[in-house]
């Protein structure tokens, strides 16, 4: 299976052109569109999200994560293998929190290269066609190389790293490295965890474990982020059950 993380946006041609491409190379592969509204051109959060995210993958899948703003420069193009799963896209630091957590790891450059290659569109370009090959065992694309390791990157990231639909904030930290009793910083607020909305009183802000095991900051029928003030980027801190 090929699963496509990106922050394409689910409108415009980019996604499409992306399922064209694997389309056509391996047409035997189903292809899921995992997440395509990751934080635009912030690879520092969004790798967070991709790590949370590979818990529903399994031995052989390839994830295609696309988070690029330094797209057609000289950042290089990495395949690595983490646990049995492909993880195909820029060395941006985009895979570090997944490298943390991973107990196997194999890490290659992509060395291949098409004939026409866009400056500013990889996605389609290098990094479907690869992860296409992987997808059907062929790895003569792959070449040796190590991808930039980035240490000052914490384990988990205490910040909002996506804002959905809804107005919740989903922040880096994994919800089961804290106490069940422990409570969120968020500005001046500090919040109580729960476990589900309707624990809290309707309008109320709260933290919760999100279906994907991160600590996420939430409203019962409102918009934490409105209520809040909330951005992506902004610092949370975990606090004692007694402040």
């Amino acid at each position: 299976m090929i699963l496509l993380f990106t922050d394409y946006g689910p409108a415009g041609p980019y996604v499409g052109q992306m399922h064209l491409v694997l389309r056509r190379l391996a047409p035997e592969v189903p292809i899921v569109d995992l997440q395509h509204d990751a934080p635009a051109f912030r690879p520092d959060l969004a790798g967070y999200l991709l790590a949370a995210h590979l818990a529903w993958a399994e031995p052989g899948d390839v994830v295609v994560a696309v988070v690029d703003p330094g797209v057609g420069t000289d950042r290089a193009p990495l395949a690595l293998r983490l646990d049995g799963i492909w993880l195909v896209g820029p060395d941006n630091g985009l895979f570090e929190p997944a490298l943390r957590r991973a107990r196997e790891i194999e890490c290659h450059h992509i060395r291949w290269r098409p004939r026409r290659l866009s400056a500013s569109f990889h996605g389609r370009d290098l990094f479907a066609p690869v992860a296409a090959r992987l997808a059907r065992g062929d790895r003569s694309a792959l070449g040796p190389g190590e991808p930039t390791r980035m240490p000052h990157v914490p384990e988990d990231l205490p910040a909002v790293v996506y804002l959905d639909p809804y107005g919740n904030a989903v922040t880096g930290l994994r919800a089961a490295r804290f106490p069940a009793s422990a409570r969120l910083r968020v500005g001046e607020r500090i919040l109580v965890r729960a476990r589900t909305f309707a624990e809290v009183p309707q309008g109320s802000p709260f933290c919760y474990e999100n279906s994907s095991g991160l600590l996420e900051i939430a409203a019962n029928r409102a918009s934490a982020a409105e209520m809040l003030g909330l951005r992506l980027g902004d610092a949370v801190e975990i606090v004692a059950a007694d402040c």
